[in-house]
């Protein structure tokens, strides 16, 4: 599966972007899905993670409350919705996918998009 991530730009504290991840291929709906994120100068981190079906989903504590991923079947898309951005969001961000149970760990996703930056000015 090849994945497309889109959405990410320049946005003020407070404000909002919805991350999009295209996925090609007609098994779209066998895979479990994730966004991760890498600041500069630091290691890359879970962000969030949604199951194949859509009815299990999991996130980094620090954006509980504040980001939403769902998906969309019908567009083979995954997406992550971001609110109440903060500047420590600042980060390229990249949607994962695999096989199997979701996971926070980044090494057991198969594929990867390339990554949109996120920028959240103070």
């Amino acid at each position: 599966v090849q994945l497309q991530a889109s959405g990410g730009g320049l946005v003020e504290a407070g404000g909002s972007l919805r991350l999009s991840c295209a996925a090609s291929g007609r098994t779209f709906g066998s895979y479990e899905m994730g966004w991760f994120r890498q600041a500069p100068g630091k290691e890359r981190e879970f962000v969030a993670a949604i199951n194949w079906s859509g009815g299990s989903t999991r996130y980094l504590d620090s954006v509980k409350g504040r980001f939403t991923i769902f998906r969309e079947y019908a567009r083979n898309t995954v997406y992550l919705q971001m609110n109440s951005l903060k500047p420590e969001d600042t980060a390229v961000y990249y949607c994962a996918a695999r096989v199997g149970a979701t996971t926070v760990i980044g090494t057991r996703y198969d594929y990867w998009g390339q990554g949109t930056q996120v920028t959240v000015s103070s």
